[in-house]
């Protein structure tokens, strides 16, 4: 949240979530007094939405909880973020890209999926999207919007600021880009510093812009809602320096998939309010506070932890310590936790094994099977005849 406020909410039961005014002093109370609330960004959205059984990651997210902070005074820091070298590197490429007026973004556009309309000229527009603090920056970019639908020419909005819901709180996001094309379609724009090499990028890395430009799709729609004329594409732009150059290169991706996926996932989460009633009072994830009444907090809420979780999440080394501690079996991954059911320990897993004595449990079952043929190919193996 960029300003610690939630949307109202209408109505609550007695034991149900806390009043919005009780949620957000809440909130800033988990955080701690003086800490300022971290705002979520689409990258993190899309974490969330990858893990949305996590109600840990809901929350602090949802609280503005800075976690990288939280992850050092746990003892666990997590090696994320750029080098300021590739933050300056992929700073210049943008500014490349975008110079001139949007000149060269406007014509990677218009080559690469509007090729039949008028190409950009000199009337391309890019509105100044000035405005004060998130909710002002985003009520400035809904109306360019609007405007730039009705005036039927190629607009570029730079840096626009979108809101979306995510868990009962309200998340600002800031793609790269958003053109407006002459026939009132919105695309957005993903620029990014790994390169495109002989026509391909990387695949992981693609797979990942896509996953983040669909939370931008999906923020888009909710604004496009408003619109009766307005279109939101889902195809997005991906522009990447070309080979080891700095010159810009396209490509179009489709991501239905991604948006549809993540939005589903979104729409799963348990609302940030309901978590906050479940914790007992006086917890709280101020960095300044002890570790062990830190651990105590960040124990209090129930996690998902999955090995995936380590190339998304600040806390992933913390959660991996206490999943091995607790001997589950999530800590071998989701495949492996869905394969062995009602077995949530590796304990669990190896008694099954050794044992037999769950003939009700399929997995229990084919776990004893398994370890049986194992025992009999290396028994089979050890003979000398």
């Amino acid at each position: 949240m960029a300003d610690g406020t939630l949307p109202p909410v209408s109505s609550y039961p007695p034991s149900g979530p806390l009043p919005t005014t009780t949620l957000r002093q809440r909130l800033a109370d988990l955080r701690g007094p003086a800490v300022p609330p971290r705002p979520l960004d689409a990258r993190a959205l899309a974490a969330l939405a990858a893990n949305p059984g996590c109600g840990r990651r809901t929350l602090l997210d949802g609280a503005g909880v800075d976690k990288t902070a939280l992850a050092a005074a746990l003892g666990s820091p997590a090696p994320f973020g750029q080098s300021q070298f590739a933050i300056a590197r992929g700073n210049s490429f943008e500014a490349r890209v975008k110079g001139d007026g949007g000149a060269v973004l406007l014509e990677l556009v218009h080559r690469h999926l509007d090729a039949g309309a008028e190409p950009p000229g000199p009337d391309a527009r890019v509105p100044d999207l000035t405005a004060a603090g998130p909710e002002g920056r985003a009520a400035r970019t809904a109306l360019a919007l609007r405007e730039a639908t009705a005036f039927g020419a190629w607009t570029l909005l730079d840096h626009p600021m979108l809101a979306l819901e995510v868990a009962g709180s309200p998340a600002y996001l800031e793609p790269d880009a958003v053109v407006v094309h002459p026939d009132g379609r919105w695309t957005v724009v993903e620029i990014k510093s790994f390169p495109i090499i002989d026509g391909a990028a990387d695949a992981a890395k693609v797979g990942a812009a896509a996953r983040q430009a669909a939370v931008y799709v999906l923020a888009l729609e909710k604004t496009a809602g408003k619109l009766a004329s307005a279109v939101v594409g889902h195809t997005v732009l991906l522009v990447c320096p070309k080979d080891f150059s700095n010159l810009p290169a396209a490509a179009p991706v489709d991501v239905r998939r991604e948006r549809a996926v993540t939005r589903r996932r979104l729409e799963r989460l348990t609302r940030v309010e309901e978590l906050a009633a479940a914790l007992p009072e006086g917890l709280g994830f101020d960095p300044e506070l002890p570790a062990e009444e830190l651990t105590a907090a960040v124990s209090a809420v129930p996690a998902a932890y999955a090995p995936e979780c380590l190339a998304a999440c600040e806390l992933a080394f913390h959660c991996r310590e206490r999943a091995r501690a607790a001997d589950e079996v999530t800590a071998l991954g989701r495949s492996v936790r869905g394969e062995l059911g009602a077995l949530t320990t590796v304990g669990q897993a190896l008694a099954a094994a050794a044992d037999g004595g769950h003939a009700d449990d399929p997995a229990a079952a084919a776990l004893h099977r398994a370890a049986r043929l194992r025992a009999e190919a290396l028994e089979a193996a050890a003979c000398p005849c």
